[in-house]
């Protein structure tokens, strides 16, 4: 099970001055990378292609993050907390936050 996965909301804990942190939400992951919106972002020159409809030119667009420099970020205490798994009775795993034990 991920700890880290689409939807949630993470705070960058090391990186460069301009995303370290920054929160966004997870746009997509990828392996142990992770894109989040708005965060990292990179200019690529691409080419038009006009039978996917793109326009050529300088595209912005984010760039990935390790997944070990993003923390999921607790809304009741506003800041980066770790992630556990828990098992229960029925046999249904859940993410639950170290700190609290609460669910996600």
């Amino acid at each position: 099970m991920n700890r880290i996965r689409k939807g949630d909301q993470v705070v960058v804990t090391t990186g460069n001055k301009k995303i370290k942190g920054q929160t966004g939400e997870v746009l997509r992951v990828e392996g142990d990378r992770v894109y989040v919106a708005n965060l990292n972002l990179v200019k690529r020159h691409t080419k038009p292609n006009p039978q996917a409809g793109q326009a050529g030119g300088v595209v912005e667009r984010e760039a990935s993050i390790h997944i070990s420099n993003v923390m999921l970020l607790n809304p009741a205490t506003g800041k980066g907390e770790r992630v556990a798994t828990k098992v229960l009775e029925n046999g249904k795993r859940i993410r639950v936050f170290r700190s609290s034990g609460e669910a996600i």
